[in-house]
């Protein structure tokens, strides 16, 4: 299988699977919760070719990920959501997920830490 640059456009399928989104009986591929997000907001523009296959580009599929972030993880509403993208710096938004991912990262190393450290006092 031939690896796609991060540069290339991705597909539908492939954006899905980059986002990690997951339908609510975690059978197929939710591609339609990225359409509907594009109906909501107008600023996710992909490309649409010949037989109405939708291309995501790098900046779309950040945008993807801003909005996922900020629904699914922070449970905004759409329309608090829209307001934050219409309104806001996004750069003060890329501030806002990297240290929310950061203290993630932070708790999972927390927790491996204090495994360990269960696992160790056992040992003794």
């Amino acid at each position: 299988m031939i690896n796609k640059s991060d540069n290339a456009y991705k597909t539908i399928g492939e954006v899905v699977k980059i986002l990690d989104l997951k339908s609510r009986s975690g059978q197929k591929t939710p591609t339609h919760t990225i359409r509907y997000w594009e109906k909501e907001f107008k600023q996710i523009k992909p490309k649409i070719l010949s037989g109405k296959r939708r291309y995501y580009d790098r900046s779309n599929i950040d945008l993807l990920k801003k909005i996922k972030f900020l629904l699914k993880d922070k449970g905004m509403t759409i329309s608090g959501v829209k307001k934050i993208l219409n309104t806001a710096d996004t750069n003060n938004l890329d501030e806002i997920s990297n240290k929310s991912i950061n203290a993630d990262n932070l708790r999972n190393k927390i927790n491996n830490i204090s495994k360990i450290i269960k696992h160790l006092k056992k040992i003794k």
